[in-house]
């Protein structure tokens, strides 16, 4: 289980390096980050998460098992150090685990919404709408905005009344 757990984290910090900079490989990855995240992605990935969280859970219990022996028997085994140390092992690299998929999670999130943004962006300046060149200055825009909202509920009191 060890060579697993190695394996799946070294994969997830590829990952995360690959999003992390602006290389070919960047946009490989967040095709199949989409396409994970489609259809029954979502279900697979939370059981899969469940699941190492509640063996990392068992991994803790057993090691505070482990532990508590020690207090009550005063001395300590060889075969217990062994275990303590691979449930030790255990537990962080599954902690681990689930910290980088909660990191690749969000810089996925967080590169899909950047590019949203300067889509956006690109949109209004090729509109004319820069943010720059939006024309006067932005306190005479809000006490314009502010003289209409005055004249609007003027008139819904107005209309209240009629």
């Amino acid at each position: 289980m060890l060579q697993l757990l190695y394996i799946v984290t070294l994969l997830q910090i590829v990952v995360i390096v690959s999003l992390s900079f602006k290389t070919p490989l960047r946009k490989l990855v967040l095709l199949v980050l989409d396409r994970v995240k489609r259809g029954s992605g979502p279900v697979v990935v939370k059981t899969v998460a469940g699941t190492v969280a509640v063996v990392m859970l068992s991994s803790s219990y057993n090691m505070m098992l482990i532990k508590k022996r020690w207090i009550e028997d005063g001395t300590v085994s060889l075969a217990d150090e062994i275990f303590m140390a691979k449930n030790l092992l255990e537990t962080t690299l599954m902690g681990g685990l689930l910290f980088h998929a909660y990191v690749i999670d969000k810089l996925h999130h967080y590169i899909k919404e950047l590019r949203i943004r300067r889509k956006t962006m690109e949109t209004a300046k090729k509109q004319g709408q820069g943010f720059e060149d939006a024309g006067g200055s932005s306190s005479d825009k809000v006490t314009s905005l502010e003289e209409e909202v005055a004249k609007l509920r003027a008139r819904i009191k107005q209309l209240h009344s009629d």
